[in-house]
C-alpha cells in the first residue's frame, strides 16, 4: 500500500513538472538570441616619465635623532630607580584614598586606602606611580612632591594632595 502511493505521488509530480520547463526553457531561449556580451577594451597605458631623485645628498627624514625629542641632560632632578619600590607605588595617585590620620606624640602617620587594603603612610614614603614622596600630613591632607617627565624629556616638580576623605565627600 505503502509503495503504490508512492509510484503514485512520483508520477503526478512528474507529470507536472515537464510542461512547465519546456515553457521556460523556450522563453530564455528566445530571449538569449538578442543577447550578446561585451567587454570594453583596456585603455591604453600611458607611460610616466623617470625623474631621479635629488635628495641622496640632502639629510635622511628617517634617521633615529630626527624621529625622537632630543632628550637635554638635566641632571639636577632625576628619579632614584635604583630604590626599592614601595607598595604604593603601584597604584596611581587619583586611585588612593585619605581615611584617616594617627599621631603618637611628635609621629604622624596617615591611613590611605588603596584598593580594599589600609596603609599607613609617614612622610618619606613614596607613593603614586610619578615617583611621589610625601612630604608633609596634616590634620585634613597629606602633600606630595611628584616627578614627572616634560615634553621635553627634562624631570620636573609637581606638588599633589591627597585630602581627607570625610572632607571631600562633606565639600559635595
Amino acid at each position: 500500500m505503502k509503495r503504490a502511493l508512492i509510484l503514485v505521488c512520483a508520477a503526478v509530480l512528474a507529470a507536472c513538472g515537464s510542461g512547465e520547463q519546456e515553457d521556460i526553457r523556450a522563453w530564455m531561449d528566445e530571449q538569449a538570441k538578442g543577447m550578446r556580451g561585451a567587454v570594453k577594451a583596456l585603455p591604453e597605458i600611458k607611460p610616466f616619465p623617470i625623474v631621479e631623485y635629488a635628495g641622496i645628498g640632502a639629510d635622511d627624514p628617517f634617521r633615529k635623532g630626527r624621529m625622537e625629542v632630543e632628550k637635554r641632560a638635566n641632571t639636577a632632578l632625576r628619579p632614584n630607580l635604583d630604590r626599592r619600590k614601595e607598595p604604593l607605588e603601584a597604584y596611581p595617585l587619583e586611585s588612593l584614598r585619605m581615611v584617616g590620620v594617627l599621631s603618637q606624640g611628635k609621629s604622624v602617620h596617615a591611613l590611605v586606602l588603596a584598593g580594599k587594603n589600609l596603609h599607613q603612610v609617614k612622610v618619606g614614603n613614596y607613593m603614586g606611580q610619578n615617583f611621589g614622596v610625601v612630604t608633609g600630613i596634616s590634620d585634613g591632607d597629606m602633600t606630595l612632591k611628584e616627578l614627572v617627565e616634560d615634553v621635553q624629556g627634562d624631570w620636573v616638580e609637581r606638588i599633589s594632595t591627597l585630602t581627607l576623605q570625610e572632607r571631600q565627600e562633606a565639600g559635595r
